[in-house]
């Protein structure tokens, strides 16, 4: 058992950009971090570079990330929950088929919303998820433990949790994430097919609005056939939307509609604008609410759930005992002028949350 004055420990299977990445900053933020590679110099350059403090596996982590491609996470996943006895986590960005091939109480399915046009473990950074959002996805059948273990992790890695079932996450990131980077590069293969035509002046005009929409369709093709697979049901919805959008401000282009034409930009201008800003939350007072819960399956989804629901961001979450209530108890940290609407919300669920003062 790790005492309190040894780092707490962490594996991580698979080392390139977002693996180095994470072992960079749980390396800045105390942990001690072992990791492989199916490559065994990306490993070893991962060392060097001081993403790992040795190269191999801990079978005593607390905490095991698995950042393979997504197709051999769910073997490996299970591999490591057989090795050890802590918590795992992924970092794909699809999960309902991860959680539903994996299951078992001690994995978390994550998704870090992070990236980089870089590739490798060359690009790692230990702040590329400084202010990103990193989904979890864990289910009734969590482990709230492991829950606390992953949420604890990733808080130190700088990122905003964001707490969801695995179906709701790959409905939502099929409109944010796979169909914005499929149109990205359909936009790219009109402007190459016309450039060909053109004979090169049109990329020469290609200036900071497309360069900006474009860019995504940089990042590595080979990921994305396995995302598009696992997601496909999700991403040909959201697919279908976008035509049908595009055939009504094809009609109204067509037919001179400008009316049509202004109505539709002044709706997209207006949600761009209430897109949440990236950095700006302020260093709040923050408090603790106590939750005693009983202990049945599902309450630390729940409770972490209904937070991402209200916009409202744990800074940390934890279990403790709580014989004072002969329950079980969920410790959270937040917003001081957050916690009343939480605790209204909690108290709405059948909760009855105590909020205390920190210090």
């Amino acid at each position: 058992m790790t005492s309190p004055t040894e780092p707490r420990r962490a594996a991580i299977v698979g080392v390139g950009l977002i693996g180095g990445s994470i072992g960079m900053g749980l390396r800045r933020a105390g942990w001690h971090v072992t990791g492989s590679d199916r490559r065994d110099e990306v490993a070893k350059r991962a060392e060097a570079l001081g993403a790992l403090d040795a190269v191999g596996l801990d079978p005593g982590a607390a905490l095991t990330v698995v950042a393979t491609p997504v197709a051999a996470i769910p073997a490996t996943a299970l591999e490591a929950l057989r090795r050890g006895t802590g918590a795992v986590t992924d970092v794909a960005g699809v999960k309902a088929s991860v959680v539903g091939a994996v299951r078992n109480p001690r994995f978390v399915g994550g998704h870090p919303m992070a990236g980089s046009e870089a590739d490798g473990i060359e690009g790692a950074d230990a702040d590329l998820f400084a202010g990103a959002v990193w989904v979890l996805t864990p289910t009734a059948d969590t482990d709230p433990d492991a829950y606390a273990t992953v949420h604890g992790a990733v808080k130190d890695l700088g990122a905003d949790v964001v707490t969801m079932d695995p179906e709701r996450h790959d409905a939502m990131v099929a409109v944010v994430s796979h169909v914005p980077h499929l149109t990205a590069a359909a936009l790219m293969t009109i402007a190459a097919s016309h450039a060909a035509d053109e004979q090169g002046p049109l990329l020469r005009l290609a200036a900071g609005g497309f360069r900006d929409m474009t860019r995504i369709s940089a990042g590595r093709p080979d990921i994305w056939p396995d995302v598009c697979a696992d997601n496909a049901e999700a991403i040909t919805t959201v697919l279908d939307e976008l035509m049908a959008e595009l055939a009504r401000l094809r009609a109204a282009v067509a037919g001179d509609r400008r009316g049509d034409i202004l109505d539709a930009l002044e709706r997209a201008l207006a949600a761009r604008l209430a897109l949440p800003a990236k950095g700006t939350r302020r260093a709040a007072e923050v408090v603790e609410v106590r939750i005693p819960v009983l202990n049945r399956p599902g309450a630390m989804l729940e409770v972490a759930a209904l937070a991402t629901d209200l916009g409202i961001n744990l800074e940390a979450i934890e279990t403790a005992d709580a014989t004072e209530y002969d329950e079980g108890l969920i410790v959270t940290v937040v917003d001081a002028g957050a916690a009343p609407r939480f605790r209204e919300a909690l108290a709405a669920k059948g909760y009855r949350a105590i909020v205390r003062e920190i210090g």
